[in-house]
């Protein structure tokens, strides 16, 4: 297809699109094609405005009286209600706070101290982002579980009467592919074990189901789809049916059924407030908060069909303008293993990006031969896309560096 009809097509196909007004509510530059949302998403602009009154009146005009008059106590569960719906969780199951890699080791532990005490076995995907192979290992030595190392594939095979609980990647950070959910949960249930879910790379992107599918715990980071700032914090999903015997290993103050009774005895709180722990970090929060404005009237599936829309028109438009055998596609082409990026194999990946970097197409990559792009359809249009192809096959054909070791 030559170049001037993918033009056209673009052209047509965002003026078909009805999230693309959606665009405009973002701190984006002209001329700049932003495909890393899967790492950081892009700046809604009004947050900024809503954190000077966060800054400048509750917390340097109302100060402590913001706990309660500006809802700051709230808002970890607050917050959690806004996130549910994106990620198909019911009402009282989601909490904000914290780190993902903490709200993992809380959802792991718990997940163990949940399953019957003759299990001591833990599966966790082989493909999972660092991280979380690091914590679920020390969650097993912590437990004295053994841990088992599987592709996500691999778990219906894998779980046995010994297994207590999995973690698994719903996408694969590296290269986009989508793993079965609902098979792997109900595998997982078949054999009496705990399913928890890392949404990092899907909550925002397309739609996971937590509720309809049974899945017994999640975690998920905001910082990418959601847009809610870097570091903002992540969230916890305890279904409803677990949360009475949800024990988590850090029983803050925060979880407490009385946290300002200040006894010296623990007693958790009742439903998914128990698990939060500490002090909420507030300024973060509330940028989240506003953050989640920009989903007001949109829904996931609208989002998900963009999605797969945006990354089969780049795989086409690389395909026709790249040079042959340049790059190669990891993602997978069906759209029920497709998440909401696109990674393609690429000997000079690193001088790559920084030429694709350079002339405002902005991705990553994972060393060392993987450039990344992540499809954000609040803000990525169709002419975003193809433009995207036609410079990294420009890029392409005029890079001279050296293949990455």
């Amino acid at each position: 297809m030559s170049e001037t009809r993918l033009d056209e097509r673009a052209a047509e196909l965002d003026a078909a699109d009805e999230l693309g007004k959606r665009r405009e509510l973002f701190a984006l530059e002209d001329g700049t094609v932003y495909l890393d949302g899967n790492s950081l998403g892009a700046l809604p602009r009004y947050v900024q405005d809503r954190m000077a009154d966060v800054i400048g009146r509750q917390w340097g005009e109302l100060r402590i009286r913001s706990w309660d008059e500006s809802g700051w106590w709230t808002a970890p569960e607050r917050i959690g209600e806004r996130i549910a719906p994106l990620v198909g969780a019911g009402p009282g199951q989601i909490v904000v706070g914290d780190s993902t890699s903490v709200n993992v080791f809380k959802a792991m532990v718990a997940a163990v101290r949940m399953a019957p005490g003759d299990r001591d076995e833990i599966l966790v995907d082989a493909t999972a982002f660092p991280t979380d192979g690091y914590i679920a290992e020390s969650a097993a030595r912590l437990t004295g579980h053994r841990l088992v190392v599987v592709d996500p594939a691999g778990v219906p095979d894998a779980v046995g009467p010994r297994t207590a609980a999995a973690l698994v990647n719903h996408v694969d950070y590296r290269t986009g592919r989508l793993h079965d959910l609902p098979g792997i949960t109900a595998a997982l249930h078949a054999q009496g074990a705990l399913a928890v879910w890392d949404l990092c790379h899907s909550a925002g992107a397309l739609p996971v189901g937590l509720d309809e599918h049974g899945v017994d715990l999640a975690v998920g980071c905001t910082y990418k789809y959601l847009n809610g700032g870097p570091g903002s914090p992540a969230y916890l999903y305890v279904a409803e049916r677990h949360q009475d015997r949800f024990d988590s290993p850090l029983p803050g103050w925060n979880s407490h059924a009385d946290p300002f009774g200040m006894t010296r005895g623990y007693r958790p709180a009742e439903g998914v407030v128990r698990g939060r722990v500490g002090t909420p970090d507030i300024l973060s929060m509330l940028a989240l908060e506003a953050a989640l404005d920009v989903w007001d009237g949109v829904t996931v599936e609208a989002v998900r069909a963009k999605s797969l829309a945006l990354t089969d028109f780049f795989l086409e438009c690389v395909e026709a303008y790249a040079p042959p055998g340049a790059v190669t596609p990891l993602t997978p082409a069906a759209h029920a293993e497709r998440g909401s990026q696109v990674a393609l194999a690429c000997p000079r990946a690193p001088a790559v990006m920084e030429a694709l970097i350079a002339r405002g197409v902005v991705g990553d990559l994972r060393r060392p031969d993987v450039l990344r792009f992540g499809f954000t359809p609040l803000y990525v249009g169709f002419t975003d896309t193809e433009r995207a192809a036609r410079v990294l096959a420009d890029v392409l054909a005029g890079v001279d560096a050296p293949p990455s070791g």
